[in-house]
C-alpha cells in the first residue's frame, strides 16, 4: 500500500494562551493540522478551551483543525465542532456508547471522524469499527495533561492497528498523542503511526515552525526505513 506522507499537528495545549492567534500563525507555514485539545474537567481532570475559542481561532488561520474531545457526552458536543469548521473531530471510545453513530453524525456535518483510545483501554474491541472512521488516535500517555513522558509500550496498540488497517486496506490515519518529540517520533513512525501530535516539542522550541519541519523529517526517514 502507498503510505501517505506523515502529518504533524502542533498542539496548542502547549502554546501561550494569551497569544493564541500569534502562536497558531507561528506554525502556519509548517504544520499540516492544528491539534486542539478540549477538556471538560469531568472525563479528564483538567479544563482547557471550548467551542467559542475554536470558533474564534477558525477565523485566524487556514490550518485544518484536528479537534480532540476529552469530554463526557461527545454526542451532545461533537457536531458543534464540525459545524464550527473543524477538519477532524476525535472523541474518546470510553465516553461514547455508540461510536459509529456519532462518526456518521460528524461526517454528515462535514468533518472527518476520529476515534481516540486512552492509555488503559485495549484496542482490540474497536478494530472492527475502524471502517467508520477517518482517524484513530492512540494515546501514548494518559489523556488529560500535556508534558507527560512518552510510554513506548503503548506503541503495541499502534502496531496492532497498523496490521489491521493494512490487512483491510482501510483509508485511516493512525495518530499518536503524548510525549511526541525528536527522540520519540521515529519509534512511533516505525510502529505504524502516520500522524503525530506534538505540543511542548513545538511550542517549547525557539522556532516552532522549524521544530515542526524537523519532526516531519524524522518521521519520514523512519517510515522509509532510512
Amino acid at each position: 500500500m502507498t503510505v501517505p506522507p506523515p502529518i504533524v499537528a502542533p498542539s496548542i495545549l502547549a502554546a501561550d494562551f494569551a497569544r493564541l492567534a500569534e502562536e497558531v500563525r507561528a506554525v502556519e507555514n509548517a504544520a499540516d493540522w492544528l491539534h486542539v485539545d478540549v477538556m471538560d474537567n469531568h472525563f479528564v481532570p483538567n479544563l482547557t478551551i471550548g467551542l467559542p475559542v475554536v470558533q474564534s481561532l477558525r477565523a485566524a488561520t487556514e490550518l485544518p483543525f484536528d479537534v480532540h474531545l476529552m469530554i463526557e457526552d461527545p454526542r451532545r458536543w461533537a457536531p458543534g465542532y464540525a459545524d464550527a469548521g473543524a477538519y477532524n473531530v476525535t472523541f474518546h471510545a470510553e465516553a461514547c456508547d455508540d461510536p459509529v453513530a456519532l462518526a456518521k453524525d460528524l461526517r454528515s456535518a462535514g468533518a472527518k471522524a476520529g476515534l481516540a483510545i486512552d492509555r488503559d483501554t485495549p484496542i482490540e474491541p474497536y478494530l472492527e469499527l475502524l471502517p467508520s472512521f477517518d482517524t484513530l488516535l492512540i494515546m501514548t500517555i494518559k489523556a488529560g495533561f500535556g508534558g507527560q513522558r512518552f510510554i513506548p509500550q503503548l506503541l503495541d496498540k499502534v502496531r496492532t492497528a497498523r496490521r489491521h488497517v493494512d490487512a483491510g486496506h482501510l483509508e485511516l490515519r493512525i495518530e499518536v498523542d503524548g510525549g511526541i518529540a525528536a527522540d520519540t517520533i521515529a519509534q512511533a513512525s516505525e510502529a505504524g503511526a502516520d500522524a503525530f501530535v506534538a505540543g511542548t516539542a513545538v511550542y517549547g522550541a525557539d522556532d516552532p515552525a522549524e521544530a515542526v519541519r524537523k519532526l516531519r523529517a524524522l518521521a519520514e526517514r523512519a517510515a522509509s526505513g532510512a
